[in-house]
């Protein structure tokens, strides 16, 4: 491993960088695909589990739908196939012989449920309807980012059907609470949430509800969406039930989802100099063990004491790996466990053990020092827990330092363009006045529930709302 380039100089390259060394992605044969290594899917994992929980407690169970979607079934919602038309990929043959009808591999998943959300209502007692399924998706990506922006990610998508649109608003609304609940208090990364404007929405939907991040380089980052689909896809797939008064009505829809991008997030937040750091409620390691062995020595006891702490920590819940590899040097397991981002490192010798006691050290950097192996089950939990309030205090003073108000973009354009960042600003909301956000390479990320600017950043007119503004990944 080498050296990372400099994170305040080259972003980019330090982002793709930790990446490559901490072993958390690689590029795929097919251009705009990546392998997600071990590592890397198992920070995935982690937060898939506490999403998924979170998921089945608000009433939704799992599902599978196939990868094929017939080519008709995206045309028969005429803004969603607009949508989408430009990152299709589409199979046209297969068995040796051409399709007789073309078969879409899955962008999302609203059309094929929505077919079968038809075949499956009939009364209003069969509302509502809450299913999510984790799969892949491919969406043919033009500028690849490992994370990021790839052709190919995996993510979960949630889709329910509702008697009214009260409850399929308050459905939207309450998954977005579940995304910013995982953003901010497991992956310690401060949101901002608002709703999409009209150009930027969901192609299909009626209103997307977004959590956006701001990060260190000043550029926003989509994080999650939930769609209230109203009745649209609904009447294009002719899913009807009776209610009940016996007459027949549409349902109304949503969908919401997340995807590995999430990783990206951690990444581009918390990250430093020497690599990634993790958040301890969602890192596969939270602890990892070395021991310092002694040339030419018996090194058993010092081995089955790290064991021994480590199995005490797994009856607290903790997720801890010793790493006994004799073949590698103190140093060399030290940058590795720094660059992969794991909360604590405890180092045990047989001075230690002597001492009664081991050295941690937290990789935020705020503290190294001995602490006794008697009070460790206590300590390490508490000191956790710490970090992760820490690395959200730290994350929440990023944003800020990233946050402006702007009256007129002619003022606030040049300088985001140059130097990032995201702003506050008034807007008419005239999609000709947002167009002009292009000329600085930025976007609306969403409307904001506040107003406190009187004037649109582009034209004379009075302001409807404020708007947060940004370049975007």
């Amino acid at each position: 491993m080498s050296k990372l380039p400099d994170i305040n100089k080259d972003f980019s390259d330090w982002y793709n960088e930790v990446i490559f060394q901490a072993e958390l992605a690689d590029h795929g044969p097919v251009r705009g695909t990546m392998v997600i290594r071990p590592y890397g899917y198992a920070i995935w994992e982690e937060i898939k589990s506490v999403l998924d929980n979170k998921i089945k407690e608000t009433g939704h169970q799992n599902t599978a739908f196939p990868l094929l979607i017939p080519e008709s079934f995206l045309k028969k919602e005429a803004k969603h196939v607009e949508g989408f038309s430009p990152e299709l990929a589409i199979v046209t043959h297969a068995g040796g012989k051409k399709l007789e009808e073309p078969l879409v591999v899955r962008p999302t998943s609203e059309t094929l449920v929505h077919h079968m959300f038809a075949k499956w209502l009939k009364s209003w007692r069969d509302l509502p309807i809450k299913i999510n399924q984790w799969a892949n998706v491919v969406r043919w990506e033009l500028r690849p980012r490992a994370f990021l922006r790839t052709t190919e990610f995996f993510w979960q998508e949630g889709h329910t059907a509702h008697e009214t649109q009260q409850e399929a608003l308050e459905e939207a609304e309450l998954m977005m609470g579940e995304y910013i609940n995982l953003a901010q208090n497991y992956l310690a990364i401060p949101v901002i949430a608002g709703i999409k404007s009209e150009s930027e929405k969901f192609p299909g939907a009626e209103k997307t509800l977004t959590f956006e991040a701001i990060m260190p380089d000043g550029k926003a980052l989509q994080m999650g969406t939930s769609h209230l689909l109203h009745q649209t896809f609904a009447k294009a797939f002719d899913m009807k039930f009776q209610n009940a008064e016996g007459e027949n009505c549409y349902p109304y829809l949503t969908s919401w989802g997340v995807t590995t991008r999430l990783v990206g997030a951690l990444i581009m937040m918390h990250g430093d100099e020497k690599g990634l750091v993790l958040p301890p409620k969602i890192a596969p390691i939270q602890v990892v063990i070395i021991p310092i062995f002694k040339k030419n020595s018996d090194n058993k006891a010092i081995l089955d004491k790290a064991h021994e702490i480590a199995q005490a920590l797994k009856k607290q819940n903790v997720r801890v790996f010793v790493d006994a590899d004799e073949s590698k040097s103190v140093g060399s397991k030290f940058f590795k466990w720094e660059i992969r981002g794991v909360p604590l490192r405890m180092e045990i010798g047989p001075r230690d053990i002597e001492n009664n006691s081991v050295m941690l050290a937290d990789r935020l950097g705020l503290e190294k020092a001995p602490v006794s192996i008697d009070s460790l089950t206590e300590f390490i939990p508490q000191k956790l827990e710490m970090l992760q309030h820490q690395l959200f205090k730290r994350a929440q003073q990023k944003v800020k330092d990233m946050w402006h108000k702007g009256e007129k973009l002619k003022d606030f354009g040049p300088k985001m363009a140059k130097d990032g960042g995201a702003y506050q600003t008034g807007w008419c909301q005239n999609p000709s006045c947002e167009q002009e956000l292009k000329k600085f390479k930025a976007f609306t990320r969403c409307l904001l529930p506040e107003k406190t600017l009187d004037v649109c950043f582009w034209c004379d007119k009075p302001s409807i709302t404020d708007v947060l503004v940004a370049k975007a990944y």
